[in-house]
């Protein structure tokens, strides 16, 4: 089944957010390269996702003027199938996107990224209900810590758990990064 990686928002604008936290970021960036040389390896086309929001200023980080809409320090470089910026949180929403896999025979996606219960799951969401098989993989996406609206504290380990809980079997299949490899073989 033709497969492509959707590599969603992994860039440098997130390390000047209050909430950043580096914590996370060596496992999420061991398996976000590991992912990406299996792909490679395999001949698995990399799609590449910017985030880009706010007024086109250097002071606003997902603004491209910032020069930290690029990708995030410690990914593996590689050369993207299609590279694209978005401006809502699933990259299938006014990018061509979905044209592009369409026209490339692109049947199955692996999704990673920052943040795995936003873009990541936002995406994902919406790829299912498009007709795209989705391969989710959890270790291959980043989260941060957030504030519930009672005061509280999800982690993101729990942010984590709930987006595969809610995904799992419903709009994708959760995947470690050798089982999404061997799926796109």
């Amino acid at each position: 089944m033709p497969t492509a990686l959707l590599l969603i928002d992994v860039q440098q604008s997130f390390t000047q957010r209050p909430y950043w936290s580096d914590s996370d970021l060596p496992g999420f960036l061991a398996a976000s390269n590991a992912l990406i040389a299996g792909c490679i390896a395999r001949g698995v086309p990399i799609v590449r996702i910017f985030h880009t929001d706010g007024p086109r200023t250097a002071a606003n980080a997902f603004a491209p003027e910032s020069g930290l809409v690029r990708p995030l320090d410690g990914l593996a470089p590689f050369d993207a199938a299609l590279s694209l910026e978005k401006h809502r949180h699933s990259a299938l929403v006014g990018t061509g996107l979905a044209v592009w896999l369409h026209q490339q025979g692109i049947t199955r996606l692996i999704v990673a990224g920052i943040r795995t219960e936003q873009c990541c799951e936002t995406t994902t969401r919406h790829a299912s209900d498009e007709g795209w098989t989705v391969d989710f993989v959890t270790a291959a996406t980043l989260t941060f810590d957030m504030a519930t609206p009672a005061g509280g504290t999800l982690t993101a380990a729990q942010i984590r758990e709930r987006t595969a809980t809610v995904l799992a079997g419903r709009f994708a299949t959760l995947c470690s990064v050798d089982e999404a490899l061997a799926r796109a073989a």
